[in-house]
């Protein structure tokens, strides 16, 4: 730890292995790989994890790298704001932006909510996710989580059908929303909507490819349908009001929370419906999610109860109730 009036930046990569294995339409992983950036400054750490994501071009090298070159920079006094023009959206920026939150909130003697004058968030009910599989073994998975309130079943295209009524029938009573990562096609969609529909899927996580979405603004959708690979930041909002009622704010793609909850300003006056998501991590990358929870319908951030192991001080979870962070993890 450095007692330096200059802030100090370091950053580096950390891996967490995940309990069996994570599986969606692009296929499946066994660990978490996380960046995590870490300020310093008069004897005060903060701390901000991402997840480089492939689908957006990011790897943890790259990332790590990215956040590196801003060594210099950030010692010459980077504020949050300015960060925001200083590096584009995505994962490398939000670490940087949840590391400077938590340093700043310590050298305030605030809680992060109170820092930024956000809603104090409170115990929310999150999302827990089913991997993809056959319908058999799908099946099985929900069976023992069926207890839990609100599931996340991801699908795959071809066979979801069958897939979706496999899950309803081994979880009568939960809440489901569905994610297909991707996976639909517009021959495929009405049908896919119609059995997700059929079963009381309560919401549809980008069915479409990004770009390929048009016809969901054509379509009579039986259902509420989000985008998530389609929307990254508030420029994004707008264009897709026709297409989805609801958008997935991820801080890894938003850049961090400083975006994220000027995105959740604007979503809701577009009339979206909001869910705040995340990538397979450890509870530093949830614990700044959790100021958006207050404006989301859904919350989806269960990153940490798919891990075999969660960092020190981590998020506490009971059962699917997921908790404001202490101030030993961030903010």
């Amino acid at each position: 730890m450095t007692s330096s009036k200059v802030p100090a930046l370091a950053a580096r990569i950390e891996r967490f292995p995940i309990a069996g294995s994570f599986t969606i339409s692009r296929g499946a992983k066994t660990e978490a790989v996380t960046v995590v950036a870490e300020m310093s400054q008069n004897g005060l750490i903060g701390r901000g994890e991402c997840v480089p994501y492939p689908r957006y071009g990011e790897t943890p090298e790259a990332t790590l790298a990215a956040i590196e070159a801003m060594q210099a920079i950030v010692a010459g006094g980077l504020t949050r704001q300015a960060l925001q023009a200083a590096m584009p959206p995505g994962a490398a920026r939000n670490a940087l932006d949840c590391a400077l939150i938590d340093l700043e909130a310590k050298a305030a003697g605030l809680r992060a909510w109170n820092l930024l004058d956000r809603p104090i968030p409170g115990e929310r009910t999150t999302a827990y996710t089913i991997s993809l599989g056959t319908p058999e073994a799908m099946a099985a998975a929900t069976a023992k989580a069926a207890h839990r309130p609100l599931l996340k079943i991801k699908l795959g295209g071809d066979g979801d059908p069958e897939r979706i009524a496999a899950v309803r029938k081994a979880a009568p009573e939960s809440e489901l929303i569905v994610d297909a990562n991707e996976a639909w096609t517009e021959a495929n969609l009405e049908d896919n909507l119609a059995a997700c529909a059929a079963v009381g899927v309560t919401l549809v996580e980008q069915p479409l490819p990004a770009g390929k979405d048009e016809v969901l603004a054509r379509v009579k959708r039986p259902l509420a349908v989000c985008a998530d690979e389609s929307v990254h930041d508030r420029n994004s909002l707008a264009p897709l009001r026709a297409r989805y009622d609801a958008v997935n704010i991820k801080l890894d793609k938003t850049g961090g929370l400083t975006e994220a909850l000027a995105m959740a300003d604007a979503a809701q006056a577009l009339g979206f419906e909001i869910m705040i998501g995340c990538m397979v991590a450890t509870s530093l990358s949830m614990a700044p999610a959790i100021l958006v929870s207050p404006q989301a319908r859904f919350v989806d951030l269960d990153g940490p109860l798919l891990l075999a192991r969660d960092r020190d001080h981590g998020l506490r979870y009971d059962e699917s109730l997921v908790y404001p962070p202490d101030a030993s993890l961030w903010g």
